[in-house]
């Protein structure tokens, strides 16, 4: 695992499209029992290099009800983002994920962790991938049918503050679904 993960810190496939430069931020560990797949990181990311130190990983720990140590402990979460690197601004927010990484690395990062019982899909763009053909029409449809992705991936959207209006349409989210997740997060840990 080491070895795997210094090959992506120095990862430079799609360093020409990226506006700051190379910087993966990805974490995992052999005995990682949760891997949490989101976008790519944001600017305050690319800086800190600490994945999900920023509002939204503020809202994610939230969601999850656990601590900023639980969070980052490795052998708790590995944190595999659909981008490893900043991937640019576009019009209404950060530009999509590149499309190099996933197929790049994501299955050689999966295969060193066998004690991995859930797969937490944060967005459009890992539960595309992750889903495939059993991704509903839309982000709202997936998540409001995460149980029938379960036990293995439980679809969420983003925390990102710019999403709040799609919180404020759905609810239910919060209400029902977030406790959901919470009980499967505290029995795995």
């Amino acid at each position: 695992m080491k070895e795997l993960l210094r090959n992506i810190s120095q990862c430079t496939i799609c360093k020409a499209h990226l506006p700051l430069g190379p910087r993966p931020v990805v974490t995992a560990h052999i005995n990682s029992k949760i891997v949490i797949i989101g976008q790519a990181p944001g600017t305050k990311v690319h800086e800190s290099g600490i994945p999900w130190d920023d509002q939204s990983g503020k809202k994610l720990r939230q969601w999850l009800n656990v601590s900023d140590e639980q969070f980052y402990n490795t052998e708790n979460f590995a944190i595999i983002p659909m981008g490893f690197c900043y991937p640019g601004k576009g019009k209404t927010g950060d530009l999509p994920p590149r499309p190099e990484c996933a197929p790049q690395w994501h299955e050689q990062l999966l295969e060193k962790m066998p004690n991995v019982k859930l797969i937490v899909l944060i967005g459009a763009y890992a539960q595309r991938y992750y889903l495939k053909d059993k991704a509903k029409k839309t982000l709202t449809e997936t998540v409001g049918e995460y149980k029938s992705y379960l036990p293995k991936y439980f679809p969420i959207p983003h925390p990102s503050p710019t999403n709040r209006f799609w919180r404020s349409k759905n609810p239910w989210f919060e209400e029902l679904i977030v406790s959901e997740l919470q009980n499967v997060i505290i029995k795995l840990l």
